[in-house]
């Protein structure tokens, strides 16, 4: 499997999962402009798409669906209550809308797709857990903290996408409303850049060779502190972030490389 990361951060979100025969674009949080320079630099068309994910319903992941989609009816996949906010925003595509199940797995084409619930305040939020018989690859993002039930999903993976959204000190200091700074800190807000470290430590005990670091504030994180922070965590587990996986920060705004991953990776 190959994996690009068009935008990710808290202004917008969007990846391509490929594996060279099954196309899956996970989010549509940029605009629909964007998604398709995107989808062309990876030599994608949107009609080679086997379909789109969406984790929730927050602009931030679906802002660029309505004018994707209005082209170019592509089959969107998402939990019941996602979908049911997705007909309201796409009265004239609720044809595209395909309920799927939490833990329950389905596939696209040649990849085998899960669904786990997260906790975050969204109607009914998840990552994704993907498989296509020579690979394993995660996307864990918009979590509000780390338990078993939804890092079961993803221990094993040989590629994970990891939330690392805030710096506590750089969120308590900095300008949010008190209202706002609750909500991120709260069980259904963000992971921090410490829980991010604890995670990654798990993951790579677990077998994960790649982590990418994701969903990262603009105003409450930057990329040097978030790297620094896991890697002296995963220093403090024993593990080595420089010869025992390769750890890196996906950009905000940008595509973010594209990632080959195989199970010789292990």
């Amino acid at each position: 499997m190959n994996i690009a990361l068009f935008a990710s951060g808290s202004s917008g979100n969007c990846a391509l999962v490929s594996d060279g025969e099954t196309h899956i674009l996970i989010d549509a949080g940029i605009s629909a402009r964007r998604i398709r320079a995107g989808l062309t630099a990876q030599d994608v068309a949107m009609a080679d798409l086997t379909g789109v994910l969406v984790t929730h319903e927050h602009s931030d992941h679906v802002k660029g669906l309505t004018v994707l989609l209005r082209r170019d009816p592509v089959a969107v996949y998402a939990l019941p209550a996602v979908c049911a906010a997705l007909r309201k925003l796409l009265p004239e595509r609720t044809d595209c809308l395909h309920e799927i199940a939490p833990g329950e797995p389905f596939c696209l084409g040649n990849v085998c797709v899960t669904a786990f619930p997260t906790p975050h305040d969204a109607l009914e939020p998840c990552g994704f857990a993907f498989s296509n018989g020579c690979a394993r690859f995660a996307i864990a993002t918009d979590i509000g903290y780390a338990r078993e039930g939804w890092m079961k999903y993803i221990l094993g993976a040989d590629a994970v996408i990891l939330e690392a959204n805030y710096d506590p000190d750089m969120l308590t200091a900095g300008s949010y409303p008190f209202e706002l700074k609750k909500r991120i800190l709260s069980r259904k807000g963000h992971l921090s850049n410490d829980d991010a470290g604890a995670v990654a430590a798990k993951l790579v005990q677990s077998g994960a060779k790649q982590i990418i670091l994701g969903h990262l504030s603009k105003e409450n994180n930057f990329p040097e502190l978030a790297l620094r922070t896991v890697e002296l965590i995963l220093r403090q587990n024993g593990i080595d972030p420089e010869s025992d996986l390769d750890l890196r920060v996906a950009l905000r705004d940008e595509t973010t490389g594209l990632f080959a991953l195989n199970s010789e990776m292990r």
